[in-house]
């Protein structure tokens, strides 16, 4: 099953000739979960042959323009395109608001149903969850309300090893196999181990979104030891005090999390538009986290079982 992730735009607050506002694509399964839709998102989806309809859930983690303002947009091509299947969006308060009027003074009436969930951005909590996976909001430190989010694959079940297995057993006993559990007589006895006819199951997978924040080490223990984490590097250490002062993170500091949380890989984006070449960026988080890459435009990131 995939677990893939897909770099649409990567630039912070100003976009640049080849960075485009923040949005990514998570497919889990065959469902793809939009991250962020900065101004652009549309052209980026068209330009990597991405369908709009396909897209199931949204999840903005701030109301600041680079982060959202692709939105309206992108929910009015789903309307011009005859849209009928729901759609999750997941935000912070306001944005149900913001979208509503929009589309009020517009005279647009949507074909499909926008299922608006307000996501508390204070606390870490379970916000979706379907076959696939659960998604969690991540309290991040910014300007505004913000959060990230924790997507991880729900677990799989073991391997049935065919040669093995007693004939007697009926179908919900090999499910009851799968899920771990022995099989057991009235009296309680085991009459087939699960140890004995299985194998463990396929890692399930993680990925965390860290949008725009401060350097937190509080969410150190929801990220620890998740496959892949993205956590914005807004500048370089050596602007470490503007960073501060507008609630962003260096790519130092990006690494630094990476590190203190035993994660497997880093990706570090929101990138400042006076950073032409984002070479130093990479350099610095490599230089504490070696297994650090850029998130850049069109860049796709499969996460392995």
């Amino acid at each position: 099953m995939d677990f893939e992730l897909k770099i649409l735009g990567s630039s912070s607050a100003t976009p640049s000739f080849e960075r485009n506002h923040t949005a990514q694509l998570l497919t889990v399964g065959n469902q793809i979960n939009l991250i962020d839709c900065g101004e652009g998102t549309q052209m980026q989806l068209m330009r990597y042959k991405v369908k709009h309809q396909r897209i199931c859930n949204i999840f903005i983690s701030h109301l600041h323009g680079d982060h959202y303002f692709g939105l309206a947009g992108l929910l009015s091509t789903m309307h011009l395109q005859q849209r009928t299947g729901h759609l999750n969006l997941f935000g912070p308060k306001g944005l149900a608001e913001i979208i509503t009027l929009q589309f009020k003074y517009g005279g647009t009436q949507l074909p499909y149903h926008i299922n608006f969930v307000e996501v508390d951005t204070t606390v870490c909590k379970k916000i979706f969850e379907d076959k696939y996976m659960t998604v969690h909001s991540l309290p991040m430190q910014h300007r505004v309300p913000c959060c990230g989010f924790l997507f991880r694959e729900k677990p799989k079940p073991r391997h049935l090893l065919k040669g093995k297995l007693p004939e007697f057993l009926t179908p919900p006993q090999l499910v009851r196999l799968k899920w771990g559990e022995d099989i057991r007589n009235e009296q309680g006895e085991i009459l087939v181990r699960n140890q004995d006819v299985t194998t463990d199951p396929k890692r399930s997978r993680s990925y965390a979104y860290c949008s725009d924040t401060k350097y937190k080490e509080d969410i150190l223990p929801y990220v620890k030891g998740v496959d892949l984490l993205y956590h914005e590097s807004t500048f370089l250490s050596d602007m470490e005090h503007r960073a501060t002062h507008t609630f962003h993170s260096t790519a130092a500091q990006a690494a630094t999390l990476a590190e203190k949380a035993q994660v497997r890989r880093l990706l570090i984006g929101h990138f400042s538009a006076r950073y032409k070449d984002l070479t130093p960026l990479l350099e610095e988080a490599q230089s504490i986290f070696p297994n650090t890459a850029l998130a850049t435009e069109g860049k796709t990131i499969s996460v392995l079982e």
